[in-house]
């Protein structure tokens, strides 16, 4: 059975920084490419990254991009998303999804002051 377990959020100010985890098992997440998405409240998902099975290619959403950095550690099976310079609009339930696209339960980020 696939299973995605992100955790890491939490409640932080704006400009405030935070590193997500995802611990991945039930398949062979050294095969996958895998990514994150994230869902604001009343809004539909937004894909944010994207990590080649590897670790060598990365893509992100220009909202994003320059400050999130997404990394693997295929020793561990786990996913990571640094966020750095967080902002209100960062809010979001966050989601790691593998490339058969399967989420996890989701980790809360809420960013106020």
């Amino acid at each position: 059975e696939v299973q995605l377990a992100e955790s890491g959020g939490g409640l932080v100010q704006p400009g405030s920084s935070l590193r997500l985890s995802c611990a991945a098992s039930g398949f062979t997440f050294g095969s996958y490419d895998m990514s994150w998405l994230r869902q604001a409240p009343g809004k539909g998902p937004e894909w944010v990254s994207t990590i080649s099975r590897g670790g060598g290619n990365t893509y992100y959403a220009d909202s994003v991009k320059g400050r999130f950095t997404v990394s693997r550690d295929n020793a561990k099976n786990t996913l990571y998303l640094e966020m750095r310079s967080l902002t209100p609009e960062d809010t979001a339930k966050y989601y790691c999804v593998n490339a058969e696209g399967s989420w996890g339960q989701g980790t809360q980020v809420t960013v106020s002051s």
